[in-house]
């Protein structure tokens, strides 16, 4: 194991640094997300917006954070509480850093989860118990993925109630997923993550690259493969005076990047004050947009114009991510002619698609973990092997909610992974950009660096990139936090007060190590 001059862990190559930042960011949004967002909000015309938020948004809060991350952990610390408070010494500072914790905690509880369906999907194609249907026996879409919708019912176990029995294949597919995070993060940064990356990174990318190449190929009654990547890519310049689509793409580079998680400001913190962070995280970003648009955007939305044709495909993509994925695609896979080695052709490329989910979902998950570890490491002073313990704890406990009770996973998402991102990439600005100092956290971002990033994203992150946020934060305020703080469901305020409850807990935790450090 390698360990840097504080006696942190740090990893090994620089190579495996930036598998694993990409490992970070390439997830379940890359192949589900993103597909889902660009047909729902105009297809070609949501890419252009997407391209101007990644320069704006994504590229400069990236630098950012990589170089936060550095600082912190030049100076034993790898979490926002204590990195802030390091920029200015108040309770204040340490507050708002809490939420640098709380939300990838709040995130890895019911990202596992969902990460679990991927490779309980994946073995019931393996094993031939996925739902098959004959296209020939149905007049249209709708009565064709029926069967698979209430295929995915039962294996939430969802029905009239409010509370929900999962499937033998939900808990046992649970169980190895949160055993197999539990042994890669015991491993640490260079024993666990960095090998582990090194080798799912290369076979997500030849997964991809397979069922891209049988996307392409498909045609139907309905339409072609190509005429899916046609709507993805003609613009329809109408849509973009939407300031739906313009938000829709802003929160996606959030989120494909995985801003405001926590984990880039961990991963970060592992490496030596003089490397570089320009290059590497330019580098590690064009990694995910790879991955992202050219085999991301490949794949879902064009299989689903191929079996149900563009007419269509808005309405799929209308209906979720989760539909998309675990309904639409598997109706598609399952529908293909053929055999490979006497096996169903369908049976073998939905266990691909699965098992590619699967990868993509594990090299996120142990990086949006990972905050929580390195919190209770740098400011307890406890050992790896006790903080992923204690971490996984708080995970298999918390997930309960998850797994038992509806539209618990929904608000979580909503508020921790949606809203609270844009909400912290804002503190995030302030407190580097100008409680910190623009000069000062110019000079750290470029310190060490391969390239110096150009001296235009200084101000474009000062000033362009947190007012656009602001914006983004005060129209959403006016036109829907009424609506969704009239929500009256007893299981909605549940969900609400029990991720208010793990916040208090973590703030509590913060203001203990306070106290021992004195």
């Amino acid at each position: 194991m390698k360990k840097s001059s504080n006696n942190r862990d740090a990893w090994a190559t620089k190579t495996g640094l930036i598998l694993a930042m990409a490992g970070n960011a390439i997830g379940l949004g890359n192949f589900l997300r993103f597909p889902t967002q660009a047909a729902e909000n105009g297809g070609g015309a949501f890419m252009i917006p997407y391209f101007i938020a990644f320069i704006l948004i994504g590229i400069p809060i990236m630098w950012m954070e990589w170089g936060m991350g550095r600082y912190g952990g030049s100076r034993g610390h790898g979490t926002t509480p204590a990195i802030f408070n390091l920029f200015w010494k108040s309770p204040i500072s340490k507050t708002l850093g809490v939420i640098g914790l709380w939300i990838p905690l709040v995130v890895t509880i019911y990202y596992v989860y969902i990460e679990s369906w991927t490779l309980g999907y994946a073995l019931h194609f393996l094993l031939g118990s996925n739902p098959s249907l004959d296209p020939g026996s149905v007049s249209n879409a709708a009565e064709y993925v029926k069967p698979y919708s209430s295929f995915l019912a039962d294996y939430l176990g969802a029905g009239d109630g409010v509370f929900l029995t999962p499937s033998k294949m939900a808990i046992t597919a649970f169980v190895i997923t949160i055993s197999a995070n539990f042994y890669i993060m015991l491993k640490g940064i260079s024993g666990g993550i960095e090998i582990f990356v090194k080798y799912a990174l290369p076979m997500l990318f030849v997964l991809a690259i397979i069922l891209v190449v049988k996307t392409l190929t498909l045609k139907t009654d309905y339409g072609t493969a190509i005429e899916g990547l046609n709507f993805l890519w003609n613009p329809d310049f109408e849509a973009l005076k939407n300031p739906k689509v313009w938000i829709a793409a802003a929160g996606q580079i959030f989120f494909t990047l995985s801003l405001a998680f926590g984990a880039i400001v961990a991963y970060a913190s592992y490496i030596k004050i003089d490397d570089d962070v320009t290059l590497s995280g330019l580098t590690s970003a064009t990694l995910n947009e790879t991955v992202e648009v050219i085999l991301g955007g490949s794949i879902a939305i064009p299989a689903a114009v191929a079996f149900f044709g563009v007419a269509s495909v808005v309405t799929v993509a209308q209906s979720g991510a989760f539909s998309l994925g675990f309904v639409s695609l598997p109706a598609v896979f399952s529908s293909i002619s053929g055999s490979l080695g006497g096996v169903e052709a369908g049976r073998i490329f939905g266990f691909l698609w699965f098992f590619l989910l699967f990868f993509a979902g594990m090299t996120s998950s142990v990086a949006i973990a990972y905050p929580v570890v390195t919190f209770l490491q740098d400011e307890f002073g406890i050992s790896r092997e006790r903080a992923v313990v204690y971490t996984m704890l708080i995970i298999i406990v918390s997930v309960l909610p998850v797994i038992l009770i509806s539209q618990v996973l929904d608000e979580w998402d909503f508020w921790a992974g949606t809203i609270m991102l844009v909400v912290f990439g804002f503190i995030e600005i302030v407190m580097f950009m100008w409680v910190f100092g623009a000069d000062k956290a110019w000079n750290e971002i470029n310190s060490g660096g391969f390239i110096k990033a150009p001296r235009v994203f200084y101000y474009i992150l000062k000033y362009l990139t947190p007012f656009f946020l602001l914006i983004l934060m005060s129209w959403w305020g006016y036109s829907s936090l009424p609506s969704i703080i009239g929500e009256t469901s007893w299981n909605i305020w549940f969900a609400r007060l029990y991720i208010v409850g793990l916040f208090v807990f973590l703030l509590a935790m913060v203001y203990i190590a306070g106290r021992r450090e004195r």
